[in-house]
């Protein structure tokens, strides 16, 4: 699996997530990790992937917020959060599937290679929505593809990426544990 359809993989499980999200859950409060809020709320976090989700087409084309930020002051979610998202989603993945790339993401804590670049959002996206799903009680699982493309991928990393503040120290699996549990242990999210 090549770093683009990690991420279109990725873009797709959190999407599958966000669809499934009730509004009357949006004033719920969230981990105060997932957030630089203060208290941060579902509805927080969906504004963070909705911003995130509208930069993609301009990051993969090698811009960055240094350059202007037309989204800082927007207001993103609108009055059909979920509907805005699944909006920016499309247009994101539209975006990566069209295959004009850039060498270097730009991104505001620094330049990466587009394969590392697809890894970082691969990864908000993956494990966002798993830790989301969790939180709120919505049936998800990590897709094989998904589990491979990690395997390969980001793990190698993993231990570089801890140090970073990424991944939260590595959890040690059970012993029956299948492919994805071992993978969500490495990388410190599993969840019983």
């Amino acid at each position: 699996m090549s770093p683009a359809e990690l991420f279109l993989h990725s873009d797709a499980a959190l999407r599958e997530v966000v669809d499934q999200l009730d509004p009357a859950d949006f004033s719920a409060p969230v981990p105060p990790e997932w957030s630089q809020h203060e208290s941060p709320t579902l509805r927080d976090i969906l504004g963070r992937h909705v911003y995130d989700e509208a930069w993609i087409p301009d990051v993969i084309a090698g811009r960055a917020a240094a350059d202007g930020d037309p989204f800082a002051d927007a207001d993103l979610l609108g009055d059909d959060p979920i509907g805005a998202y699944d909006a920016l989603n499309a247009a994101a993945t539209a975006a990566v599937r069209n295959g004009d790339i850039a060498d270097t993401f730009r991104f505001t804590y620094g330049d990466y290679p587009a394969a590392e670049g697809f890894a970082h959002l691969a990864t908000y996206r993956a494990f966002q929505a798993y830790s989301i799903a969790k939180h709120f009680g919505i049936p998800f699982h990590l897709s094989p593809e998904l589990v491979d493309g990690f395997t390969e991928h980001v793990t190698p990393h993993a231990d570089e990426w801890r140090q970073w503040g990424v991944f939260p120290p590595a959890i040690d699996p059970p012993a029956d544990a299948d492919d994805e549990t071992r993978l969500l242990c490495t990388l410190g999210f599993w969840i019983r």
